[in-house]
């Protein structure tokens, strides 16, 4: 039987000023898994920060010297966020954040990290509301190690993973697999498999597109640990997304997920990633729900 766990810092909230990523989400989010009161305490676990010989696996020595010394040059200019000591640090505990997750999820069959999915970061570059790329840090970690051959991103957040495809293009140990809106942001990189998804798609057929790829990527791959990119910004109401998904069918989709992994006995660990709902509240239950799904899935109520 899997277990799940869940990895959270109250560093992840970091200052950004007035901003439409709504970084108090993690703690809220938290907050919510705290009042539900179904999670004992002892299976939240605390990260640190990524290490520097870590971040290195991903990511070019100029880029996270010109990161950590807070310069703002070509390769760290390309965020659309401050460059500030507290948010450096943050960016960094969410990839130390991946890590411990993933490392659970393969002792225990299920792990979330209360952050992470920044997946626009490239190795040599900042991009969009991301700084370090917390997948490719993890997962580099992981096959160095050798307690992994090979993994799979499953990347559903509504703008496409194209840091992460660009660091494990060339890279057979790694599947890639994005599912977004294709006119959105960003510029699109190649991932392994892209599924560009029409303006307002909503549930069924999103998840018909799903069902329709996952499967056989999960048994003709067959990774050791999936990634679980949750973004949430495919919801109808999320000012910067354009499907039309409702609360509803995220969780469908994430049981979707959730299930076909449990069901072949793959080991995942989830980032919440993207969400930017007209509503904080809205976001902040996504999430939420994905982590009662990995509970009770663990619990075998799913």
């Amino acid at each position: 039987m899997a277990e799940a766990f869940f990895v959270y810092s109250p560093d992840y909230y970091c200052d950004i000023g007035a901003h439409v990523f709504p970084t108090v989400k993690f703690a809220r989010v938290r907050e919510a898994l705290r009042r539900d009161g179904e999670i004992p305490e002892e299976r939240f676990l605390l990260p640190e920060p990524a290490a520097r010989a870590d971040l290195e696996l991903a990511h070019s020595p100029a880029y996270l010297d010109d990161l950590f010394s807070l310069r703002r040059t070509p390769r760290t200019a390309r965020s659309e966020l401050p460059l500030t000591e507290p948010i450096v640090r943050a960016y960094a505990l969410a990839a130390g954040g991946t890590l411990l997750a993933a490392r659970r999820a393969l002792r225990s069959g299920l792990a979330a990290n209360l952050g992470g999915g920044f997946h626009h970061a490239f190795a040599d570059r900042a991009e969009g509301f991301c700084y370090i790329n917390d997948l490719a840090v993890a997962l580099r970690r992981l096959l160095a190690d050798g307690a992994i051959r090979r993994a799979a991103v499953v990347d559903l957040d509504v703008h496409q993973g194209n840091g992460t495809a660009a660091i494990f293009r060339d890279d057979p140990a790694v599947f890639t697999f994005s599912m977004h809106q294709e006119n959105n942001y960003p510029a699109k990189e190649r991932s392994t498999l892209d599924v560009g998804l029409e303006d307002r798609t909503g549930d069924a057929e999103y998840l018909d597109r799903l069902n329709a790829h996952l499967p056989a990527i999960l048994d003709d791959f067959r990774p050791d640990l999936v990634l679980y990119v949750a973004g949430v910004d495919v919801f109808a109401e999320d000012v910067l997304g354009g499907l039309a998904l409702t609360l509803e069918g995220i969780g469908e989709r994430d049981r979707c997920v959730v299930g076909h992994c449990a069901r072949r006995g793959i080991p995942l660990a989830a980032t919440l990633a993207g969400g930017y709902a007209a509503r904080l509240e809205d976001t902040v239950s996504a999430h939420r729900d994905l982590c009662r799904i990995l509970w009770d899935t663990a619990c075998g109520e799913e």
